[in-house]
This record gives C-alpha cells, structure tokens and sequence, in this order.
C-alpha cells in the first residue's frame, strides 16, 4: 500500500472515501443509508471520531474526519465498516421490498469468496483512500467537492436539498468545526 494511503499523523484531518465493492448501487434505500448514519453517530458518541463533512452516495461514502483523543482512526473506519456491513447484510436479507435482493447478495457473497479477511460476504472494498488534509485550501476544496458531489451526480439541484450529507440542514449528524 502505497505511503499516501495511509493514516500516518494521528491527530491529522483526513479526506476518506469508501466504496462497496464493484460500486454496486446500494445505497438507494433509505433504511440502508440510515444504518451507516446511525454508525456514525455511534463512532461520534462512542469512538471519539470528529466529523466535518459528509455524504453518502448511491455506491460510496465520503467523510472529512479525524480521531479526537489519541484514538485510532484506522480502527474507527475497520469498526464502522465491519458493523455497518453485518447491518446492511441483515436489512438486505429481511427488507420485504427488496427486488434486488438476490442479485445484491450474489455479487456480496461474490467478493467475500475472493477475500480471505471474510467468510461470507463483503460489503466495502478494502481500501478507505484517507488523504491527509494539510492546507486551508485543500480543506475547502474537498468540503466543496463533498457537499456538491449530488449535485454533481444529478440528484439535486442545490447541495443543501441532500439530506444524507453534511450540506442539508438537517442535523442528522453532529460536526465539527474545520
């Protein structure tokens, strides 16, 4: 793995982004979106992580984040995606509209197969892409690039009107000052 892949100042603000493997479209659910949510909150409450920005996508997650306390980062992001992978596998499994459920467990048991790390399925690719967020300009520009990445995708017009992002007003999740 390459140096700049890595988190390697602990006390540092990181751009991060995470994808489901083959960028398969899982998250247009809401209760699927909701679960990462509610383990972010979690990490917040109980894991000393910092956030900044925020959105998730139809196929990946960007967050501007940091560890707060001398915790570890790297084990916050293993935490979040190992839970919120078990969760999604289990709403997948029971949600009683789901049409793709076949289809989205075929290819989740797929990459668990080629992955050594799993016994069944797997949710994330493995890699979180942290980038290490130095410079006042760097930290504008990647709060921007996240607040208009569904507008960028069509979603919405205006940022704001995103509801599962740091943009819209919602509250849904605490954060922080940059």
């Amino acid at each position: 793995m390459s140096r700049r892949y890595r988190i390697l100042d602990p006390e540092g603000l990181y751009f991060v982004s995470f994808a489901t493997v083959g960028w398969v479209d899982l998250f247009t659910r809401r209760s699927y979106k909701d679960i990462v949510v509610d383990s972010l909150r979690h990490c917040q409450a109980e894991k000393s992580l910092l956030l900044f920005e925020w959105v998730i996508m139809t196929s990946h997650v960007h967050l501007m984040i940091k560890a707060g306390g001398g915790v570890d980062l790297s084990g916050i992001l293993r935490d979040l995606k190992k839970y919120t992978s078990r969760q999604l596998i289990r709403s997948i499994q029971e949600h009683p509209q789901e049409s793709r459920r076949e289809w989205l467990l075929k290819m989740l048991r797929e990459a668990g197969k080629r992955n050594s790390n799993n016994t069944t399925y797997q949710v994330w690719q493995q890699h979180n892409k942290p980038l290490l967020l130095e410079r006042t300009e760097e930290v504008e520009r990647v709060a921007d690039y996240i607040r208009q990445n569904p507008v960028m995708e069509g979603f919405v017009a205006n940022a704001e009107d995103y509801l599962y992002s740091s943009a819209h007003d919602a509250g849904l999740l605490r954060l922080e000052e940059a």
